[in-house]
This record gives C-alpha cells, structure tokens and sequence, in this order.
C-alpha cells in the first residue's frame, strides 16, 4: 500500500491524476487504478469525481497529512542503526552565500562523521528552495526566512542573523547612512526576494525616495558594482566580499539597522532522522558563535 499512498500524496501536490502520472512516470488509468486499491482498502471515498476530473473531497484532505506521515516514517525504518552505515544521497539546498560561506566546513563535518553519504547541492533563491523541500524535492534548505507563515508540514529554525549595512564607494563624503541613501545613487537588492523585501521595508519605514539606477540578486555582485561608483547600497553581511577588502566604504545603520535571518527548512517528520541529526549538529556547531 505504500505504492498507493505515494501516488495519492503525488495527486494532492500535483493537482490532477494526469500531472501526477507525468510526475512519477505513470498513466492516467495506472493512477486511478492506484487510487481505487487505496479507496478501497481504507473503504471510503478520497475523491469527488464529476466527469473526467477528480477533486480531494473532505476525507481525502484529511488523509493527506496522515499519508505524509507514514511516508516519513516507512523511510526512517530503512536507515541503519549508525551513522558509518548511512549510504545514498543528502540533498541540501542552499542560496549562493550559504553555498560559499556556510556549507563547506559543514559539510566537511557531515562526510567526517558518515562517509557513506553523498551531498547533493541544489543552489536557488529562498522562494524556489521552499517549494522544492516542500514537495520532497530536495532534503533540506538554508535559505532567508520567508516573510510569510509556512505550510504546516514544515519546520524552520534559526541558523543566524546578518545585520544589513550601508556599503558606498570609497571617495564618498558623509557618515550619516540615511543622508547617503536620499542622496547618491541606489543600487537595489532585488526587491522580489526576501531578503531585497526586507530593504523595501526599511526604505518605506525611513520615508526614503531613492534614485535607483540598478536592481540586481546577488550580493557579490552588488559590492562590485559599488565599488565600480555605480552608487550605495544596503546589503547583509554575508557573501564573498567579506573574505577580502573590496575598495568600498562599509558603514554601519546604528540604531537603524535590521537583519536577514538565515534558517534551515526541513520537513516536520524528517527531522528525527539521524542524518538530519547530524547535519543539525554539525551546522550548530559552525554558527555557535554567530548566534551568541
């Protein structure tokens, strides 16, 4: 049955039979046969069926969750007893700091302590990461807290905050970061991720009119531009540029700063399993200090 209750946990994030069996490589009429067994064996109706189309009913939302469950739980009782054990692959999503900052002396922990696994990195913005753990796409992801509620089978805890700074171009004038904002040039973290979201907060809080010149995603990138003399801009601390001494002025919002939290997403019933565990441990143990 477990089959079955695959493909049914399929329909309900796919929204149809026919892109459920595209999914996991099925036809239309193996996946009702599927869903029929399941119906059956349970002995109520999943579906309200009119026509050639099939719509969760009631009972059939209700069993989502619970199918979810005893998915997680049938793959915790394949994983072995130790860690030195653990074959196959951990999927991790991360965004592009994270990828060059975080991970690497994490991961060198997690292949330390079960040299059977092999990490599998998927780089994405925040947004894309978070449906992807979602769907069971990938294991997990360190990405920027999303400035909305989660689905309920997911779960995000904190990793670490990274205050936003105003970096400016060498030779300019001034101190002041709000009077450098209303009057230079603005090159803007992308305002539709979530960590350029936070930047628009702020930017309507101060009641600050910006002239921007340029929009862009990647931090990296930001403080080459400001370095070039395209103008400032507010970024976090994190990424690349940190790791050297770009030629750019980094002055600091004092009392107005504010913060991108960086945080781990997982799913609920995964995260008792003994890799994620581990991985938990070893990520703990790299950003201890950054969260005192």
């Amino acid at each position: 049955m477990i089959r079955e209750l695959r493909t049914f946990v399929t329909i309900a994030k796919q929204g149809s039979f026919a892109a459920a069996g595209q999914k996991i490589g099925l036809t239309q009429s193996a996946v009702s046969a599927q869903i029929r067994n399941l119906e059956e064996a349970l002995g109520l109706r999943l579906f309200d069926r009119t026509g050639r189309s099939a719509i969760l009913n009631a009972a059939g939302l209700r069993a989502v969750p619970m199918a979810e469950q005893i998915l997680e739980i049938f793959a915790l009782m394949g994983t072995p007893e130790s860690l030195e054990e653990y074959k196959g692959e951990l999927r991790i999503g991360a965004i592009s700091t994270a990828q060059t900052g975080l991970l690497p002396p994490i991961l060198l922990r997690l292949h330390q302590q079960a040299p059977g696994i092999e990490s599998k990195l998927v780089p994405g913005v925040s947004l894309n990461l978070l449906a992807q753990v979602d769907a069971g796409e990938i294991d997990l992801a360190i990405m920027i807290r999303p400035p909305f509620a989660l689905p309920k089978e997911l779960h995000a805890e904190l990793i670490q905050k990274e205050p936003f700074v105003l970096v400016a171009p060498l030779g300019t004038q001034g101190d002041d970061p709000l009077a450098l904002l209303a009057e230079q040039p603005f090159v803007r973290y992308d305002r539709s991720s979530f960590g350029g979201r936070l930047v628009s907060q702020f930017l309507r809080r101060k009641r600050l009119e910006v002239r921007q010149v340029l929009e862009l995603d990647e931090l990296d990138a930001i403080v080459k531009m400001v370095e070039s003399g395209l103008g400032v801009s507010l970024i976090p601390r994190a990424g690349l540029w940190l790791e050297h001494e770009p030629a750019i002025r980094v002055i600091p919002l004092g009392e107005a700063t504010f913060h991108r939290e960086l945080v781990l997403v997982t799913r609920y019933g995964s995260r008792q399993s003994p890799l994620h565990q581990l991985f938990r441990r070893c990520l703990a143990e790299r950003t201890k200090p950054d969260l005192a």
